[in-house]
């Protein structure tokens, strides 16, 4: 189960994620993550992982892409900052060049 809970001002969305980051729940974040044509200016998407407890190789397909998309995130310790350099580091190629 996950629970998600969005906290939203005029610059940032906050998307706060607790439970474990799963499918079906995956295709739920990505979906509600995306950019609507109602807010055109694109806030700041910030995703608080510090609730989250499992993720599945999904869930960090989901926040892979999040990432590359320009999502900061929010974690507290120190398994979940390894998690999120990883994933960070996915976008590299095999010979150490940044992809475009």
């Amino acid at each position: 189960m996950l629970k998600i809970s969005i906290v939203e001002n005029e610059t940032r969305r906050r998307v706060v994620l607790e439970g474990k980051l799963v499918a079906p729940w995956t295709d739920h974040l990505k979906s509600l993550c995306q950019r609507t044509p109602d807010d055109p200016d694109g806030r700041e998407l910030i995703l608080d992982v510090r609730g989250l407890t499992i993720i599945s190789s999904e869930g960090e397909a989901v926040l892979r892409t999040l990432m590359l998309e320009g999502a900061k995130f929010r974690g507290s310790d120190i398994f979940m900052k390894q998690i999120l350099k990883n994933l960070a580091r996915r976008d590299t190629r095999a010979d150490g060049k940044k992809k475009a």
